[in-house]
């Protein structure tokens, strides 16, 4: 347990800020700070900071040596932007996690509220764990394949290409199987589906608090939709290509390499010619003749008369101010998805859901309060091709909901 105040802490991170970088360049080059290089550190800083540094649990005690407490190692990887790719099993840890409360959820959906609202917080949890995951590996991964491609280390050819190779087969291709929508047992799939049942439920769910936390899920995963698409972009625009052109340049220069310095013992094979001199036309020798063919086949062309059709379509204009000022003779509304039904027959014999989704748009206005009636039966709606089944809505004025 930390006794200390959170400012004194955040306080001492601050003023010995370098001190504690070295540290974590140290871990992250060796996964520990031995016992001899934390005493080196300490001294090259001049500073007797040791027993603070187990005080604030900053650092935590690894046999006879040390490493960075995991809350401290988060923020400083966060802060530099300076992650250490996880495997594809260690990702699939939280993908089992999703799958798992969300099965929990859907069989206890109408069991104990209050673990139904610690299930729903715990998938959110886990939901956000996963996808700060997939972004930390992704920005590791490109980070990784940047520094391959420039080899700044001067690394041999034939080990940059095995790096390259292992990279691809034990995270960048797991990872993108993970994110890839047309696999039906990736998380990203599984994922859409927790998506579509917290829609649903934040509808037609009983308890209003529930409703609220499936609400507040349903959003979370329209944003965490959208990131792990962008990171799957990314995986297949960026990294992918550049971890290609690494192998393919690589596999090039080896051979030309091995070619120079091994041309003494391969004298009857003649190079190729790098540069091939031709010389071409910029325009094509029949140039004339073609030109000639094409405007001849013109001389003779039959007269073509067009005529234009007169008959006119009626097009279905949804006028909003019509509907809503028609809305507000009737209410209170019970049936709000009845009314809109009903309001469209009225006027067009022709019936569409294109033209039901934009009365039922009314259903948006901040001027009403909608609620579910509870009591009543779902209703259905349909025209030749198909049919809706949705909740029955009751929609008042917002000021006659507050008298």
């Amino acid at each position: 347990m930390i006794k200390s105040e959170p400012k004194s802490i955040l306080q001492f991170m601050a003023s010995h800020y370098d001190l504690l970088r070295d540290l974590f360049d140290i871990q992250v080059k060796n996964n520990i700070i031995a016992k001899e290089a934390l005493n080196v550190c300490i001294e090259s800083y001049d500073k007797n900071i040791r027993e603070q540094l187990t005080e604030y649990q900053i650092l935590v005690e690894q046999n006879d040596d040390f490493a960075f407490n995991e809350p401290y190692l988060i923020l400083f990887e966060f802060i530099h932007q300076q992650f250490k790719p996880l495997l594809p099993e260690e990702i699939e840890h939280f993908g089992e996690a999703i799958r798992t409360l969300f099965l929990k959820i859907k069989e206890g959906i109408n069991e104990d509220k209050n673990i139904l609202l610690e299930r729903i917080e715990a998938l959110s949890s886990q939901i956000k764990k996963f996808t700060n995951a997939v972004v930390n590996n992704t920005k590791s991964l490109l980070s990784e394949s940047k520094d391959l491609k420039a080899n700044n280390k001067k690394i041999d050819y034939q080990e940059k290409i095995h790096k390259a190779r292992y990279l691809i087969e034990n995270y960048i291709s797991p990872l993108n199987t993970i994110l890839d929508v047309n696999h039906s047992q990736s998380i990203y799939n599984e994922l859409l589906n927790i998506s579509q049942f917290t829609n649903v439920k934040r509808f037609d769910y009983i308890d209003e608090s529930i409703r609220r936390e499936f609400e507040k899920l349903y959003h979370l995963l329209r944003q965490v939709v959208k990131d792990l698409n962008l990171q799957s972009i990314i995986l297949t625009n960026e990294l992918l290509p550049l971890i290609d052109r690494i192998k393919t340049e690589s596999e090039y220069l080896r051979g030309f390499h091995f070619y120079l310095t091994n041309g003494n013992c391969y004298k009857e094979i003649q190079p190729p010619k790098i540069f091939v001199p031709t010389r071409d036309n910029i325009y094509n020798r029949f140039v004339y003749e073609n030109t000639k063919e094409y405007f001849e086949q013109f001389k003779h062309e039959d007269e073509i008369v067009v005529v234009e059709d007169s008959q006119q379509t009626s097009d279905w204009i949804f006028d909003k101010s019509k509907y809503k000022e028609s809305l507000n003779k009737n209410l209170p509304v019970e049936d709000f998805f009845k009314w809109c039904e009903s309001s469209i027959k009225q006027e067009s014999e022709s019936f569409s859901f294109d033209n039901f989704f934009m009365v039922t748009s009314l259903l948006f206005e901040d001027d009403y309060e909608i609620s579910v009636n509870k009591v009543g039966k779902k209703i259905s709606v349909s025209n030749e091709n198909s049919e809706l089944v949705m909740p029955r809505l009751t929609i008042k004025r917002q000021e006659d909901v507050s008298r």
